[in-house]
């Protein structure tokens, strides 16, 4: 959603909110890296690498947080940018073409283009 929806009409937040904010889901990316890099190959001995349950979620929808990231809102779209990256990773071997063709596909214009290759 664009910033305006989610932003409640009235008085601007504090930037002690946003900055928790910003905080809370920047540990959430940390940890999901953590999982993500982690989880390690899965080895004859080992058994299959454990699931996460957000990326398992999110595996179907690549193509709209590929939308969403490419409208360069804010902040959010590093966000974005850095959780494709992960899904990326965890959806391997194909996760990482897929939103690769999203990303060139969906680009219309060079700042747009330019996060694809990043």
């Amino acid at each position: 959603m664009p910033a305006s929806v989610i932003t409640a009409p009235g008085p601007p937040l504090h930037d002690g909110v946003r900055e928790g904010c910003d905080r809370l889901v920047q540990l959430l990316l940390l940890n999901l890296q953590k999982l993500v890099h982690g989880r390690g190959s899965p080895g004859l001995a080992e058994g299959p690498a454990r699931p996460v349950p957000f990326l398992e979620a999110l595996r179907p929808h690549v193509r709209e947080l590929c939308v969403e990231t490419l409208r360069l809102e804010r902040k959010r779209f590093l966000w974005q940018h850095q959780l494709l990256g992960l899904l990326a990773v965890y959806s391997a071997p194909h996760g990482a073409a897929d939103a690769l063709f999203f990303l060139l596909a969906l680009a219309r214009s060079p700042e747009e283009l330019a996060l694809a290759p990043q």
